[in-house]
């Protein structure tokens, strides 16, 4: 891995960008401040300066085709699960469809990934990554966010973690495009099923918002296709007939 440690910069994925191109696959950038971090939907990313750990890793994912980018984003989610349970026992730490990182109903990690493409294969991708690990208090209209110090009651180093996240989410990455590039549909079907076992309510019926017909519905989680679309199944009161729903990213909102 090559490492470039900044002390502060508005976004390590936007300062990624911005150097891509003269970098090599498994490049990370980490800042101890951050004054711009992006989040999924547009939202930014709440930070407390040398307590959390913001970073990017470019990935160059040779011979995949843009319709199996999901892939990517399963592997770096399952990178960051493994290494959070190591330091979380006792915890439940899931996926929040599609690569929110939680830790029972707590934000512990937000992920933005951003991929440039061609028709036929993807050139390069981001992983903006952000993991709450000492911030002790946390001001922004978030939710449910949580940190490590929280959940465990003592602080952990930052810069240790770092490298070992980075190597975590690298690992699964290199091992899911290799398995696709072999065509190894056992080790795709693994990380699939690993991924899908680990989603945050796939146990029972939640509540959700349907963006798309601006609708509260009670839902089950029934499959996640290699594409990245979510098919529900949708609870109706005094119906015995379950209707399946499928939805592509924001346009389904899980209701806390």
């Amino acid at each position: 891995m090559n490492f470039i440690r900044l002390e502060d910069t508005q976004s390590t994925s936007s300062y990624l960008a911005s150097i891509a191109r003269d970098c090599p696959h498994a490049t990370v950038v980490t800042a101890r401040s951050q004054t711009a971090g992006r989040g999924q939907r547009g939202n930014s990313w709440e930070a407390a300066p040398g307590m959390n750990i913001t970073m990017s890793l470019l990935l160059r994912p040779e011979g995949i085709a843009p319709s199996r980018q999901f892939v990517i984003s399963q592997a770096v989610s399952m990178g960051i699960v493994n290494v959070l349970r190591r330091y979380l026992p006792g915890h439940k730490v899931s996926v929040k469809w599609p690569n929110d990182i939680y830790v029972g109903d707590g934000k512990i990690c937000g992920i933005l990934i951003e991929n440039v493409i061609t028709s036929k294969s993807i050139l390069h991708s981001i992983a903006g990554v952000g993991i709450n690990v000492n911030q002790r208090e946390f001001f922004s209209d978030a939710p449910n966010p949580v940190s490590m110090m929280q959940l465990m009651g003592h602080e952990f180093d930052v810069e240790c973690l770092t490298g070992e996240f980075a190597r975590g989410i690298l690992s699964e990455v290199d091992a899911a495009c290799s398995a696709v590039m072999s065509d190894d549909s056992a080790a795709v079907s693994e990380l699939s099923d690993r991924y899908f076992n680990t989603l945050w309510r796939s146990d029972a019926y939640y509540p959700y918002m349907d963006n798309l017909r601006g609708e509260r519905i009670e839902a089950c989680i029934v499959s996640v296709a290699p594409d990245g679309i979510i098919t529900l199944s949708i609870r109706s009161i005094g119906s015995p007939v379950e209707e399946l729903r499928s939805y592509a990213f924001k346009e389904i909102t899980a209701l806390l």
